[in-house]
């Protein structure tokens, strides 16, 4: 094995971050499942069936990277962590705070010593919908990054467990890494040939406020950024070549809110440098991302997505606009590595945005239109 060798098969011209709004059948299965009315193979079988429903749709309109919408989820994040062995599902007094809601109180922190999960439930994620992509499309499999989860352990009253465990804390982040690699090995065993890292840690970072209050105004992040850095490039050391990862990069989405703001400048050159991805898919949908000026630290072999098309409503962008937002960032990245997405998924939580499913579609069709337009494919 040796390290990634980029390609143009990490993206398509136009793309999804990889959640789907949870279609009515499903929250009443979860809804039934939680009240202990149905059984968990039950529930399952309603997974199964809308799955297979989303797959078919996301045929139909074109994708090349399709998902199975993170309907076995209730967060993007949190689920995954828990089935990592080592990891237990607790709740914390408060949950996450976004712009005027607070999501509900669930957390991950340390039972034992972190390590890989061979059933893990992500690997059944990926099997049934690579078996329903059918060599027609591709799966993309998204996984929070290393580094989020490193910050969900140290989160609040999580990071008392660390110390139960570790007594030194470069342990934990090789055993961090060592599980999420032998994961994503799996994954490519199973079939699996295109993984997305989700990652919040660097949007939290660019936002100014949030870090003068953190550290009393003591504004220097450099050295979390370069333990951020380190926990995810070890999770992709040595991977297959023909094995793709990508990163996507967010700044909180939560029915439609957002947790916090700031333009990438602050974390360009260590993030857009030096992290061991093939593309960056960057939220740019509106004056809380900045502008484009930071990508001009993306390397030249790397690619972009720009996800200009806001998943928090379902109002749908004028095409013109988008276009000439594009062409603006072309004078960064030229337009053969630029690429064309909504902001963030659909449903990063089971709660979703607050948009309608047609205008979720609806807004795909659009990034589709206007990747046609601009190149013509």
């Amino acid at each position: 094995m040796s390290q990634q060798v980029v390609s143009q098969d990490a993206v398509n011209r136009y793309e999804i971050v990889g959640s789907f709004l949870r279609p009515e059948a499903l929250k009443e299965a979860r809804e039934k499942f939680g009240a202990k009315e149905i059984s968990y193979q039950e529930l399952q079988e309603v997974e199964d069936q809308e799955i297979t429903k989303l797959i078919a749709k996301e045929k139909e309109i074109g994708l090349k990277y399709i998902t199975d919408g993170e309907f076995r989820r209730s967060y993007w994040h949190l689920d995954f962590f828990w089935g990592l062995a080592g990891v237990e599902h607790n709740i914390m007094d408060q949950g996450y705070l976004f712009h005027g809601e607070e999501t509900r109180a669930d957390s991950a922190r340390l039972e034992g010593k972190v390590k890989f999960n061979p059933n893990h439930p992500v690997f059944k994620e990926f099997s049934f919908a690579h078996e329903l992509a059918n060599g027609d499309v591709q799966v993309r499999q998204s996984i929070p990054a290393p580094a989020q989860f490193f910050a969900e352990l140290v989160r609040g009253e999580n990071e008392e467990k660390i110390d139960q465990y570790y007594s030194d804390r470069n342990d934990l982040y090789q055993d961090i890494a060592q599980a999420y690699r032998e994961t994503i090995l799996e994954l490519y065993n199973l079939g699996c040939r295109n993984v997305k890292l989700d990652d919040c840690t660097w949007g939290m970072l660019v936002d100014k406020g949030f870090w003068q209050n953190m550290t009393n105004e003591d504004y220097d992040t450099q050295e979390i950024q370069e333990q951020y850095l380190q926990l995810n490039n070890a999770a992709l050391k040595d991977l297959p070549e023909d094995l793709h990862v990508t990163t996507h990069i967010c700044r909180g989405n939560y029915h439609s809110t957002f947790a916090t703001s700031g333009g990438y400048e602050p974390v360009a050159q260590t993030l857009f440098g030096k992290e061991n991805v093939e593309a960056f898919f960057l939220e740019f949908d509106d004056d809380r991302s900045g502008d484009f000026a930071p990508l001009r630290f993306v390397p030249e072999e790397k690619q972009v997505v720009l996800g200009l098309i806001t998943s928090k409503s379902g109002k749908l962008e004028d095409k013109e606009a988008i276009v000439n937002r594009i062409r603006e960032a072309s004078q960064y990245v030229p337009l053969e590595r630029l690429n064309l997405s909504p902001q963030c998924g659909f449903a990063s939580t089971e709660e979703g945005n607050i948009l309608t499913e047609q205008q979720q579609w609806d807004k795909l069709r659009l990034i589709i239109e206007i990747t046609q337009e601009v190149w013509g494919q």
